[in-house]
């Protein structure tokens, strides 16, 4: 029979986790020689390592900055005692328990976690915009009885937790609420109980954590990670790369229950004495909020988040910030270039996955090579492989395969973990190349993953919900390009005969979505089609929809500048050419102007050119370029706030190649501006 992938005495009375550890053959390669600080005992609890340790020597030092106030390095350690007091007393959890935790970032969920691995269990954190049926499914995934869950989030998880994916009920199951002052609440449970504990003595390869991924079959992964794992990736990126002290604030936008979130703002800044700022809420401008109002120096987002906070950073004070981090997308080289334009710092591009734990190719300073991800992080080791695992030269695009001493194991999934690692090595589905440098440069992913504004959306997950909805026979949803987000999910969906095609029902759709799985995850752009495309077996051909979604215009602009905004520097099209001579700004069918301001008649010239472009089957988006000729350059200065707002209002969020330019006079004495088109509709 074959042997499991590991075999050292475990601490687990339930031992559920390692009977479901993938066989040894299925299993990456492991090394541990890369770094001298890999070199880990047989017996460890992280909890240890990354707490206890720490309380000897930083006790009284800042651990969390939070809305509700600070936290130290000793309130931590002592309110995760008591927390794991009430599990192995009140709870009855055993060790190899999974328990679920749930709730946005904040110290209380933080201080379960720990309470978790202290008492030997299994940590399986969820975000707070997951819903029922993904909660279910990960509760049944990981045999899950127990859930700790932020008050203010617990409905969800209440349902969830009552019965199993197939109606039956989830036997023993219970829920305990944190952040709540209700008598039966996490706070009700731990008064009274001591401030140390006898902490599980975990073997080393002890499964502590279990992270699920967004996976491209439609189904969330559950990759398990040993405590050894998760310490590994502390004397990683972060000690080799990052570099960090005892004096930085970390602040970041990701949650816990993504593996980017929980290293970047609980493992890395503990391993060294650090803090992290938790933020509940963590758009652009409350990101950019906390780290000046806690003088963050260190940020960890994505590149979607630092776009956005460019055009916030103006009079803002940003002067303790020294490193920034993106993950979870490509970061491009135009918002590597404006944000060190803007602050004068350069961002660490990295890219980890949640079976790896975390980021394995990086750069920082002087090493980083602008557009590049960077190189393999010490530690591990990469190569650019064809599809049957041999090496390809520099230069050529392949797929990325990575070893070191974190990997994939997939929580009982022997199928997805033959996919995942091939002949010891871990393939993480991304193409990438490698150039003479050793650099590795980002190229696409290799499956149907829809990566958005820095979140995984599987795009069979999302399919599998709309195909719930009543009136929809078939769909089909796939990624496409966005200019602010990267990409979005767009679902293509055939109805049902009873059914209208109108933006209701599209509507309908993405709403019905967001009330079945996480918001994020919800169709930005709906089309309907009568039929998807096929293989003559049947099988859906996602590539034509991708095709058939890629812009019929290219915005190009030489690779070293900075992107303009409000235009394009020029346009590329291929199809039928419309010309639309100057139009003013009066009403053409009585030849008057409706006022002298200067807005005003640019909306009404706005309006003529789209009224042409229509008479001729064209559509704002077809248009390729703009001149515009005006009489008075102070007045055109002066409006260009309110001149954009019409611009968006008539044209949309398209902005092709533009010039204006100053003349004297118009033909018409009362016209201050006159616009000319040039449109090109795809054949």
């Amino acid at each position: 029979m074959p042997k499991l992938a590991e075999k050292s005495q475990s601490a687990h009375q339930d031992t559920f986790c390692r009977d479901h550890l993938p066989l040894s053959d299925l299993c990456p390669k492991f090394d541990y020689s890369g770094v001298p600080e890999l070199a880990y005992p047989e017996r460890m609890n992280c909890a240890v390592e990354l707490l206890d340790k720490m309380v000897a020597t930083r006790g009284d030092h800042v651990v969390f900055h939070h809305a509700a106030g600070e936290w130290t390095y000793k309130q931590l350690f002592e309110t995760a005692n008591r927390i794991a007091h009430v599990l192995t007393e009140d709870l009855r959890v055993v060790s190899g328990n999974r328990v679920l935790l749930r709730g946005a970032n904040s110290p209380m969920m933080a201080a379960c976690w720990f309470a978790v691995i202290k008492a030997g269990g299994v940590a399986v954190c969820t975000g707070p915009l997951l819903r029922v049926r993904e909660l279910i499914y990960a509760a049944d995934k990981a045999g899950i009885k127990l859930a700790l869950t932020d008050g203010k989030v617990a409905g969800d998880c209440e349902l969830a937790m009552k019965a199993t994916a197939d109606g039956s009920p989830r036997a023993g199951a219970r829920v305990v609420h944190f952040n709540s002052d209700s008598k039966d609440s996490l706070e009700s449970l731990m008064r009274g109980k001591h401030a140390t504990f006898q902490n599980c003595d975990t073997a080393a390869d002890d499964v502590a954590m279990i992270a699920f991924t967004s996976g491209s079959t439609g189904r969330g992964k559950a990759a398990m990670h040993f405590h050894r794992d998760v310490i590994a990736v502390t004397d990683c990126f972060p000690r080799y790369v990052l570099k960090p002290d005892r004096n930085d604030i970390f602040c970041g936008s990701p949650p816990f229950s993504f593996t980017y979130g929980l290293g970047a703002l609980v493992l890395f800044p503990m391993r060294f004495g650090a803090s992290s700022v938790l933020l509940e809420q963590s758009s652009p401008p409350e990101l950019l909020r906390g780290m000046m109002q806690h003088r963050a120096s260190v940020c960890f987002t994505s590149p979607t988040a630092y776009r956005a906070m460019l055009k916030l950073l103006p009079g803002q004070d940003l002067s303790a910030l020294k490193k920034c981090v993106s993950a979870g997308e490509t970061l491009p080289r135009a918002t590597y270039d404006s944000w060190l334009k803007a602050t004068g710092i350069r961002i660490i591009d990295g890219i980890g996955s949640t079976e790896m734990l975390q980021i394995f190719i990086s750069a920082s300073g002087d090493d980083i090579k602008p557009g590049a991800t960077g190189k393999v992080v010490p530690g591990y080791r990469a190569r650019v492989v064809d599809d049957d695992g041999n090496d390809l030269p520099p230069g050529s695009l392949g797929r990325l395969a990575v070893q070191g001493p974190t990997g994939c194991r997939y929580l009982d999934d022997p199928e997805q973990q033959r996919n995942y690692v091939q002949n010891g090595w871990n393939l993480t589905g991304d193409c990438f190349r490698m150039d003479d440098d050793s650099y590795f440069w980002y190229q696409a992913r290799t499956d149907d993953m829809i990566v958005s504004s820095g979140y995984n959306i599987s795009g069979p997950e999302v399919e599998n919900v709309l195909l719930d909805h009543p009136q929809v026979a078939e769909c089909a949803v796939v990624g496409v390009p966005d200019e602010d987000r990267g990409q979005l999910a767009k679902a293509f969906v055939v109805l049902t005969p009873d059914a209208k095609r109108d933006e209701g029902m599209a509507k309908r759709l993405q709403d019905f979505v967001k009330q079945q799985i996480a918001p994020y995850k919800y169709p930005r752009a709906i089309e309907f089609v009568a039929a998807l495309p096929k293989t003559p077996t049947g099988k859906l051909q996602r590539f034509r929809l991708r095709e058939q979604s890629k812009p019929q215009m290219e915005f190009v602009q030489p690779e070293a500048w900075p992107r303009p905004h409000g235009y394009a520097n020029a346009t590329a099209a291929i199809g039928k050419q419309i010309f639309v001579s100057g139009q003013i700004g009066w009403e053409p069918l009585t030849s008057r102007f409706e006022s002298d301001n200067f807005t005003v008649q640019t909306h009404q010239a706005l309006k003529n050119v789209v009224a042409v472009l229509e008479a001729a089957g064209a559509k704002p988006e077809h248009i390729t370029r703009m001149t515009w000729f005006i009489t008075d350059k102070q007045a055109y200065l002066s409006a260009r706030r309110e001149i954009g707002e019409v611009y968006r209002e008539t044209i949309g969020k398209h902005f092709p190649a533009m010039s204006v330019v100053v003349v004297s006079a118009l033909i018409e004495d009362r016209a201050q501006v006159e616009i000319e088109a040039t449109a090109v509709v795809p054949d």
